[in-house]
């Protein structure tokens, strides 16, 4: 397949992209910078300049496609408020999509998250499936955003073999930037690593290797109207991370109440302190994925989260 791929060199994106390629597909990747063109090229990607809000381009890319992956968020956007805005931007380029592909069965992935659908619950693959957004307001960036799933999955009823690709909160590995990168700094920065309230609350992890290939499996042969999860593991509790984090930087491990959590954590607070497990067990059998990478813990003994910062 002649693949376009948005925010085909992030974190995700550049782990699918060699999935790909590797499979035997072609890929052609939306850069925004010339260095994310050139890292495109270098992985051996076609690349369509232009940004998530150049619909025009959005939509000619994906007529000229035989599938499309939707990974790009304007996650610059969302960390200084404007998560909203952000959410608004998606919802645009899932429109723009779904109208180039409409009528034609052509594969549109796009990814979302587990975090926070059922709290203290296990979520599978048939939960937050409602026609209305699950939580929160209407203008809320998090429920616009899980808007923009629902209609993602509602493509299919327009001849799109559309599917959402559910990621953990902890997509790890080396080179990780996110959530859990974050935790680390933090640790760092306070002299203590830790965790909320009991530290009990748990959150699900995957190996972005395994994720990018569940990415493949999906856009190759998951039935129109799928939700899929990369989960790897159904839920690592908290203060086991922090623990590991603690003997590596060889700080002290404490709990943060949750009254204090706001100071401690900032922005992180909301989302660490949830207890959010999800399975993955209907993904397994629909599309055969079946993880291989290190499990959270053991990538986090890899040692590569602790590398000391460069000046």
């Amino acid at each position: 397949m002649r693949v376009f791929i948005t925010g085909a060199s992030g974190w995700i994106g550049s782990a699918v992209v060699p999935e790909l390629i590797g499979a035997g597909h072609q890929v052609v990747g939306l850069a925004r910078s010339d260095a994310s063109a050139a890292a495109l090229t270098e992985a051996g990607a076609e690349v369509r300049r232009g940004t998530l809000d150049d619909l025009d381009t959005l939509r000619s890319a994906a007529a000229e496609s035989d599938g499309v992956i939707h990974l790009a968020f304007k996650h610059d956007i969302a960390f200084s408020g404007g998560f909203a805005d952000a959410a608004d931007a998606d919802r645009h380029a899932i429109d723009t999509f779904g109208e180039a592909l409409a009528g034609s069965d052509r594969p549109f992935l796009i990814a979302a998250g587990t975090l926070g659908l059922a709290p203290g619950q296990v979520v599978t693959e048939q939960d937050g499936q409602a026609s209305d957004p699950v939580g929160g307001h209407p203008a809320d960036g998090p429920a616009k955003r899980r808007a923009n799933a629902h209609a993602t999955v509602a493509l299919a009823d327009r001849g799109v073999r559309s599917s959402v690709v559910r990621l953990p909160p902890t997509v790890h590995g080396d080179g990780d930037q996110g959530f859990l990168a974050t935790v680390v700094a933090i640790a760092r920065e306070r002299g203590v690593s830790g965790y909320i309230g009991d530290g009990t609350n748990r959150w699900p992890a995957v190996h972005r290797s395994d994720a990018a290939h569940l990415f493949r499996l999906a856009l190759e042969k998951a039935p129109a109207g799928s939700t899929l999860h990369a989960v790897a593991e159904e839920g690592v509790p908290i203060r086991t991370v922090a623990e590991v984090i603690g003997r590596h930087l060889g700080l002290p491990v404490a709990p943060v109440s949750p009254d204090d959590a706001a100071g401690h954590f900032s922005w992180l607070a909301d989302f660490l302190g949830l207890d959010s497990p999800a399975s993955s067990a209907y993904t397994r059998e629909l599309l055969a994925w079946q993880p291989t990478q290190p499990g959270l813990l053991d990538d986090l003994g890899k040692g590569h989260y602790f590398a000391t910062p460069s000046a």
